[in-house]
């Protein structure tokens, strides 16, 4: 069970990675720059530590799985980009793998 933890903590460093690259203006805002991949190197880290339980297929399908739905609907609500239905409903399948992800893992 702590292993889905620290893969849970591994996603929200991504997204907050993610979110700040968008803020570095390619890498002009040093602050942004250096946030980003500072966060990055420390979401890399926890997830190599859930490796020693899960399975490399599934975290990484996991992490990058939430962390693109959860940055998508982050970029929807706090930065006006789009939302269609039709990226809904898709962002809805990625989290749909996910839980069947966990629902199937025989990992504690």
């Amino acid at each position: 069970m702590l292993a889905w933890v620290y893969l849970i903590v591994a996603i929200c460093l991504e997204v907050i990675g993610t979110i700040s690259l968008k803020f570095s203006n390619g890498f002009t805002d040093w602050r942004f720059t250096l946030l980003s991949l500072s966060v990055y190197g420390l979401s890399f880290w926890v997830l190599s530590m859930t490796l020693r339980v899960i399975p490399v297929g599934t975290a990484y399908a996991v992490w990058s799985g939430l962390g693109t739905a959860t940055v998508a609907v982050i970029g929807w609500l706090f930065l006006k980009e789009p939302m269609t239905a039709l990226k809904a409903v898709f962002l809805l399948m990625i989290i749909g793998g996910v839980v069947g992800l966990k629902t199937i893992s025989t990992e504690s």
